[in-house]
């Protein structure tokens, strides 16, 4: 099969392409990567070369050795991905030692995959121990609407989580056991991969202060949809707090356990705190 039909190169092309209209990729910003299942791999393996050299990592992300990823490059804009995904993208191996990847497809014009991939392999190897495999998308964003409450809310887990869950009844439902926040760190580095990596093992999502959003999830639609309602609330959250600077009303601790009964889901009580 031709790399580019293949139905998970499709979905990996689209959700780039659909982050972009959603404007939360700004030049160069945001990165993504998927962790291409084995059936995936050997349905497109005429199209991959292995004459790449080894890279190191940065890391060692041992529970991924011999693994493949899709992602997207160092550098490159989300813009261009659905113009020139080889030109953009790539298709990387990780070596036995979980130290090193090599690129198998893309990047035809050079570069190297995006400059965050310690901290995307780094996730994933939490993310597929914690789920047993079944998440394979990390998704990285620059938000807007998430990112300014970076600058007013405290920098804590409990008071984000409290706040986006009380933006729209459906929060709660989507992303159950909360939100992490990390406090600024340079990006791109081996700190801030370790620190995001501590909180996934706890949530699905980690805010990175005045930075963006991180998002983990199952597939790209599950994924993209999880991006997408944390920045609708942060949306709502913001209008709210322009209009006055508390609520006349809003969804209380009683009722978020009301949500949690009826619809089936477990809400960490460290949330449910009164306000």
């Amino acid at each position: 099969m031709k790399i580019l039909d293949a139905e998970f190169v499709k979905g990996f092309i689209r959700l780039c392409d659909d982050g972009f209209k959603q404007n939360w990729h700004e030049r160069n910003g945001g990165n993504l990567s998927y962790r291409i299942k084995q059936e995936e791999v050997e349905s497109v393996r005429e199209e991959l070369t292995s004459d790449a050299p080894w890279q190191p990592i940065g890391t060692t992300v041992k529970g991924l050795s011999g693994e493949c990823f899709m992602v997207t490059g160092s550098g490159k804009y989300f813009r261009n991905v659905i113009l020139e995904p080889e030109v953009n993208s790539c298709i990387i191996e990780i070596d036995e030692s979980g130290e090193n990847y090599k690129i198998l497809w893309g990047l035809s014009k050079g570069g190297r995959p995006t400059s965050e991939l310690p901290s995307h392999l780094m996730n994933h190897e939490v993310k597929k121990a914690a789920t047993g495999g079944a998440h394979r998308v990390i998704y990285h964003a620059h938000p807007t609407n998430i990112i300014a409450l970076t600058f007013v809310l405290p920098l804590e887990d409990e008071v984000f989580t409290r706040e986006l869950w009380e933006m729209a009844t459906e929060c709660p439902v989507v992303f159950p056991s909360g939100v992490g926040v990390v406090g600024w760190m340079v990006p791109g580095g081996r700190e801030i991969a370790v620190a995001t990596s501590e909180l996934m093992k706890k949530y699905d999502v980690a805010i990175w202060a005045h930075h963006g959003l991180f998002a983990s999830g199952e597939d790209f639609d599950l994924t993209f949809g999880l991006m997408h309602t944390v920045e609708k609330s942060a949306e709502i959250l913001v209008k709210v707090l322009s209009i006055r600077p508390d609520k006349l009303q809003t969804i209380t601790a009683g009722n978020f356990r009301d949500l949690a009964r009826d619809f089936k889901v477990t809400l960490p009580e460290e949330f449910l705190y009164e306000k």
